[in-house]
């Protein structure tokens, strides 16, 4: 089938079965994500996952988080980062990482295997959350305060610790040890100054009064209304792609890019016009086609026995779930919103994908590791709306809802 073909094929069904579980009060993504697998290797086999769709997935990734961007506050991102809200990033990392580890050894894997193993344990995706944050009406809680924030460190801290793997020779030996962490270090130490110093720049030009908006608005007096969203897409892409040539995925630096596009920065109109625009592509179009992609990356055939994905699987989701209720106890969360953000920090999806095919290319994982990862990514993806709106039963979930449409206004 034809990549035209395919894209269409994918989207017609992702949309029909999203609207289908959307008519029952389900998020949309699981409906995508079903259409996926039923149009995919796993039944039916009318569309393999290739390198064409892969790179659509990339669009709709690095669109998703923009569109997440303009609805988040790049200070609410840092003020969840401090103090108790690192220590529940960390937490969130380490329980899955240990879980992960420890399940890879009882099975007698080598270290790689464990390495890899508690990585993508550990991961909570961030165009995972954000989507299902969007979808289930929340993202303006503490819930999705921290979540996302968690996500952003999960995610760093687990391509960080890639990046020291693959850094790795293969005669390992103490030296090129410490050289490879240090190396991974300094990129970090370097994304991070960029963010920090662009943070540190708009607000110095926002204490000063100095309107941040005449810039979009002169490039587009002179080349049209259109330019408005090809400046922002310039923007962020800067970020991503700063981010992609420190070692990291471009998800991260976009993610960055995009939090610094605030209200503050565009004339109403026109922040409404970009949030209009971006609204169409992603929901109507390219995140469809994303969850239906995962759900084409499933591969029933390559497991020989079930044992092992069905515990890697129960010790993913129930390291997140403890690990987010712990840490979301430890920042003053009630009982329920802890659970809650349990929930939400178990989507792996994407970013989980990445760091399995990166090992599994470079020959570190099997065909039935990889698989198991896959199926766990599909999986904790595919519960983590059903666990979290199981936590917020009956009228709670509207309440919650209209708690974050009541911040929203007030943003």
């Amino acid at each position: 089938m034809s990549l035209l073909s395919s894209l269409l094929v994918l989207i017609v069904a992702a949309r029909l079965l999203g609207r289908l579980f959307a008519r029952y009060k389900q998020p949309e993504m699981i409906g995508e994500i079903l259409a996926g697998i039923v149009l995919g290797p796993a039944l039916l086999n009318l569309i393999a996952p290739n390198a064409a769709l892969s790179g659509v997935t990339e669009l709709a990734i690095f669109l998703i988080i923009l569109n997440a961007g303009l609805e988040i506050r790049f200070a609410d991102i840092l003020d969840a980062m401090r103090g108790r809200g690192l220590l529940l990033a960390v937490l969130s990392f380490l329980i899955p990482f240990i879980g992960g580890a420890a399940v890879a050894a009882a099975y007698h894997q080598d270290v790689m295997r464990m390495i890899f193993l508690g990585l993508c344990i550990s991961i909570t995706a961030l165009p995972v959350a954000v989507k299902l944050l969007e979808g289930l009406g929340i993202l303006h809680t503490k819930v999705a305060k921290y979540a996302l924030a968690t996500a952003v460190v999960n995610d760093v801290a687990a391509l960080f610790i890639l990046g020291i793997v693959l850094n790795i020779p293969q005669n390992l030996n103490l030296s090129d040890a410490a050289g490879a962490v240090g190396l991974a270090t300094l990129k970090l130490s370097a994304l991070a100054l960029v963010v920090l110093s662009m943070n540190w720049l708009l607000t110095w030009l926002d204490k000063r009064d100095i309107s941040i908006h005449t810039v979009p608005e002169t490039l587009i007096r002179v080349f049209g209304p259109e330019a408005l969203f090809g400046i922002v897409i310039v923007f962020v892409l800067v970020f991503g792609t700063i981010s992609e040539a420190l070692g990291f995925h471009f998800v991260i630096g976009a993610f960055f890019g995009a939090l610094f596009l605030d209200k503050r920065h565009f004339l109403a109109s026109r922040y409404e016009d970009l949030r209009g625009t971006l609204g169409s592509i992603t929901n109507g179009f390219l995140a469809p086609i994303f969850f239906a992609y995962l759900g084409l990356e499933f591969h029933p055939e390559s497991f020989s026995e079930f044992g092992f994905p069905a515990v890697v699987i129960v010790v993913s989701i129930l390291t997140k779930l403890f690990a987010g209720w712990l840490g979301g106890r430890i920042v003053g969360m009630a009982n329920r919103e802890a659970i809650g953000l349990g929930c939400v920090l178990n989507g792996r999806g994407v970013m989980e994908l990445v760091v399995a095919g990166i090992a599994y290319q470079k020959g570190f994982i099997g065909p039935t590791m990889f698989s198991t990862l896959v199926l766990m990514g599909i999986l904790t993806t595919f519960l983590t709306p059903i666990l979290f709106k199981q936590a917020y039963r009956g009228d709670r979930l509207e309440k919650y809802r209209a708690e974050s449409a009541g911040r929203a206004v007030g943003v």
